[in-house]
């Protein structure tokens, strides 16, 4: 499967604003992808899931879900750590029955603590996640998202470890996150491709051949990130972004989390093919 394009959530051009309408509205696009959206907690029920797979399936389009914000796997109160789990459990469920290959999630908040402290307590909930979702016969990969902010657990370091640990665990490499969160760094063709190359290093042909990128404008600050932007409203070089991409051959999803949503989208995809 070569880089396939899509968006985060139902294109705004779709005058059917259901997750169906969304699919249809994306092939008509030319799109490839379309990134259901569960931000605000898993609204879809299982008949539902059915119908939206049989629908992404017989229009070829590539689904994948964003699990509720509201996780985090380092809080200092253990109900919520354990609502954390459940989330991406219930997530995993509806999108093994939508056909989804992947679940993207913020995984923590640092909370003050050492990277090394928050990670081992991200690996050891994600471990029993995965052993919960693995006793179902539940087998989407779970993608743990670089994050925008220092106050996030999750830059690309972090990010490639948690993935290392635990089975059935690949990043969601955002890049627009990463370069806020480093003040403005990653935005070069070299950066870009520093990037995929530790990614590649650490985990292999697994990722290489399964890649899973969210890519937007983004303001940011000294604190990080602020919020998305359209592409040609910001300063982040995707033509670059693109080329790097390209040379690499890497294979999978680029979702464009872009205020305009398709047209961003098509603009990434209309520069990529261009290469060749």
């Amino acid at each position: 499967m070569p880089l396939l394009f899509g968006t985060a959530g139902v294109p705004l051009s779709s005058k059917d604003r259901s997750s169906e309408g969304g699919v249809r509205r994306i092939r008509e696009l030319d799109l490839g992808a379309l990134e259901i959206e569960f931000v605000q907690g898993v609204r879809m029920g299982e008949e539902k899931a059915r119908k939206v797979g049989i629908v992404a399936k017989e229009d070829n389009i590539a689904l994948s879900c964003h699990a509720p914000y509201y996780i985090n796997l380092n809080s200092r109160e253990p109900e919520k750590i354990t609502a954390s789990r459940d989330r991406i459990i219930h997530t995993a469920r509806i999108s093994q029955i939508l056909g989804v290959r992947s679940v993207i999630f913020h995984p923590a908040f640092n909370h003050d603590n050492p990277s090394e402290v928050v990670l081992e307590r991200v690996v050891r909930e994600l471990s029993l996640v995965r052993e919960a979702l693995d006793a179902e016969g539940i087998d989407v990969v779970l993608r743990p998202e670089t994050t925008g902010k220092g106050t996030q657990f999750g830059d690309l370091t972090e990010t490639i470890k948690i993935a290392k640990e635990v089975s059935g665990v690949l990043p969601c490499i955002d890049f627009s996150h990463l370069h806020a969160r480093t003040n403005g760094r990653y935005n070069s063709y070299d950066e870009f491709c520093e990037i995929l190359d530790v990614t590649a290093e650490s985990l292999g042909d697994r990722w290489v051949k399964n890649v899973h990128f969210h890519i937007s404008g983004i303001e940011y600050g000294l604190k990080g990130e602020k919020r998305h932007l359209v592409l040609k409203e910001s300063d982040l070089c995707f033509e670059e972004l693109m080329k790097a991409c390209h040379s690499f051959g890497v294979e999978g999803l680029a979702i464009c989390e872009s205020p305009n949503l398709e047209e961003d989208a098509l603009l990434l995809q209309q520069t990529y093919r261009a290469l060749g």
